[in-house]
């Protein structure tokens, strides 16, 4: 296990619940990933490069809810800009799985 943190350092990270708005392929990425353009409700929309070409079709995206960190300074992938940074976990081959919410949420809702 990593380090112990205190709560407030928890309340540092923005993670809010989006949907998935857009997707393009991202062919000159290093990886296999896409383009995601996320709808985060009041908060706007963001883009995020993502690796999650194993698990997810471009078509089986759009209108998913994703859950992101949001408040990450935006980082240069490639010649893309991603804003955040979309949440998942490794299955048994290391391929990512979506953190999603069960049940629809209000896009912008945060994580608490």
């Amino acid at each position: 296990m990593e380090q112990k943190i205190e709560f407030t350092d928890f309340l540092k990270v923005d993670i809010r619940a989006g949907t998935i708005i857009g997707v393009e392929d991202y062919p000159e990425a290093r990886r296999p990933a896409y383009k995601l353009e996320i709808d985060f409700g009041p908060f706007g929309k963001k883009r995020s490069s993502a690796q999650i070409t194993v698990h997810y079709k471009k078509e089986e995206l759009i209108g998913r809810q994703v859950i992101a960190v949001v408040n990450f300074p935006p980082k240069q992938i490639g010649k893309f800009m991603s804003e955040v940074l979309v949440l998942g976990l490794p299955d048994e081959n290391g391929a990512v799985v979506l953190l999603e919410p069960t049940i629809h949420v209000p896009n912008g809702g945060r994580l608490f």
